[in-house]
C-alpha cells in the first residue's frame, strides 16, 4: 500500500470536500458499486481514502492510489 504524503492529503481534502458529488470509474472489489454509480463524499480519512455514501446505498470507501472516481460537475458548480 502506498503511503500518502501530507501535501497530497491536504490536496485531496481541498479537492473533495464534504458534499462533493463523484462518479465511480474503477474499483477492484467484489462488493464495489457498479461503475458509473454516483455518490456523495462525506470526508477524507488520514490514509487518503474518500469516504463516500453511494446513491445505491453502499458505503464502500474509495482507496487512494487504487480506485478511481471523477467529480460530477453540475450547473451549480
Amino acid at each position: 500500500m502506498k503511503m500518502i504524503r501530507p501535501e497530497q492529503l491536504a490536496h485531496l481534502r481541498s479537492t473533495y470536500p464534504r458534499g462533493t458529488r463523484v462518479e465511480l470509474v474503477q474499483m477492484d472489489d467484489a462488493q464495489a458499486p457498479p461503475m458509473g454509480t454516483h455518490g456523495t463524499v462525506t470526508g477524507v480519512d488520514d490514509t487518503g481514502s474518500l469516504l463516500v455514501d453511494w446513491d445505491n446505498g453502499s458505503g464502500l470507501n474509495v482507496i487512494w492510489g487504487v480506485d478511481v472516481v471523477r467529480k460530477v460537475v453540475t450547473g451549480d458548480d
